[in-house]
């Protein structure tokens, strides 16, 4: 049977309207397509990523320690900046089109009346590609929660926790101990789990205790220190790393470092690494939209790129702005998708900026800008304007920066995507 398309975008664009809904969380579904495609799984190690902020960061370090070693990695997290490609790594570079297309066309014959959803299509895509390849080790991302996410077909056999705090609570739960039981649902009976987070929800103990699985605590099992020019990460026992600072910048990128350090280690009799290999990949991973500074030349201001949505990442990102000095204002483009906590995201960086810019999104899960300019003055902010579209918000910034200003652009993975996408169109300025 001929393939249904024959380009990306237009497979994409039917993947958005086959399922009835854009989120379906559970496997049982997306197990049968998979099981129709291959009736193995994985030889290689898998290192599969939960968590509410650091999974992003914490995939790339890995990704970036052990091809400085040599190893072939398939990578694949979500969601994408600018190109869908971005999702699938293969030895570093982005799957191309053809590769992606044929896949989907094998998995469209393969589902026969089985309805996917996008995000489905897309990690059923990836594991295809990455098992038809001689890969060394599979780094997976989850995508919302743990438990019932699609990636979960895939049993790890590292588990990697990072920083749990409150998010999609609409799907997750209301707290952290229901949050921190959905992505402990990656966890696997007798298999090593690391969890980075130093506060870890009792609900994490207990389902690590009920599977017998060895749990690795930052703090507790393995720790870090920092020290004048690096930092020192060890385990209770006392195996040590002297390491370089991440490329990634923030305190927060250490605990995800400790983490990535301590599951590396865990599979180090199958996939040895040295110590040579994590300095030169932690030095060398880079991650765009996680506190992304650029200077275009023909922008009196820098811009900052950072996807933080939710009150942590969103705390995250004012202590950085807190601790980068600058000259001149801090103006922001604002935009969140509707259904996050916007209240307490913004309460914690209100204080770094002085003018607000909050703009619509090109998505109908967009959060009004009306809405963002309440919340926004209801902090106490004194210069806020609110924009129909990231386009319009850019136009009015530009007209009244300055020489020493410098632009955050953050809320949501879609704002900084647009304002990526801009900057690059022909013509523009930023």
């Amino acid at each position: 049977m001929p393939a249904r398309f024959n380009t990306l975008q237009d497979w994409l664009g039917w993947q958005e309207t086959l399922h009835p809904t854009d989120i379906e969380l559970g496997l049982e579904r997306i197990a049968r397509v998979f099981k129709r495609l291959h009736r193995d799984t994985f030889s290689c190690p898998v290192i599969t990523l939960a968590g509410t902020n650091g999974k992003g960061s914490s995939l790339r370090m890995l990704e970036s320690i052990y091809r400085a070693d040599g190893y072939r990695v398939g990578a694949y997290s979500s969601p994408h900046l600018q190109r869908y490609n971005e999702r699938i790594r293969l030895e570093g570079q982005e799957a191309q089109d053809a590769e992606i297309v044929a896949a989907f066309a094998r998995i469209d014959a393969a589902r026969e009346d089985i309805s996917l959803t996008y995000f489905e299509f897309g990690t059923l895509a990836a594991l295809d590609i990455f098992m038809r390849r001689q890969l060394d080790v599979v780094l997976l991302e989850v995508g919302l929660g743990g438990r019932l996410d699609a990636v979960n077909i895939i049993d790890a056999d590292v588990a990697v926790l990072t920083a749990i705090g409150l998010d999609h609570t609409d799907w997750l739960g209301p707290d952290r101990e229901a949050i921190g039981f959905e992505k402990a649902g990656i966890l696997r009976p007798g298999r090593p789990a690391v969890c980075s987070d130093v506060d870890v929800p009792q609900s994490v103990l207990r389902h690590a205790a009920g599977l017998g699985s060895p749990l690795y605590r930052l703090g507790k099992e393995f720790d870090f220190e920092m020290q004048a020019q690096d930092w020192r990460w060890h385990e209770q026992a006392g195996t040590g790393r002297v390491l370089p600072p991440p490329a990634l910048r923030g305190s927060h990128q250490y605990r995800n470092a400790a983490g990535v350090i301590m599951a590396i280690e865990l599979l180090q009799t199958r996939l040895p690494v040295s110590r040579a290999a994590m300095r030169t990949g932690l030095l060398d991973a880079r991650l765009a939209g996680r506190f992304q500074v650029l200077n275009p030349a023909d922008s009196a201001a820098s811009w900052i790129y950072d996807v933080a949505h939710n009150p942590d990442s969103v705390q995250q990102l004012a202590q950085l702005l807190k601790e980068t000095g600058h000259r001149g204002r801090t103006r922001a483009i604002l935009g969140m998708l509707a259904g996050k906590d916007s209240v307490a995201a913004l309460a914690h960086i209100a204080s770094q900026i002085d003018d607000w810019h909050v703009v619509g999104l090109n998505t109908p899960r967009s959060e009004k800008p009306e809405k963002l300019r309440d919340i926004v003055l209801s902090l106490k902010a004194r210069r806020v304007s609110s924009h129909g579209s990231v386009a319009e918000a850019c136009r009015a910034i530009e007209e009244s920066t300055q020489a020493g200003d410098r632009i955050v652009v953050f809320g949501s993975f879609y704002t900084v995507s647009e304002v990526m996408a801009l900057a690059q169109a022909p013509g523009q300025r930023i």
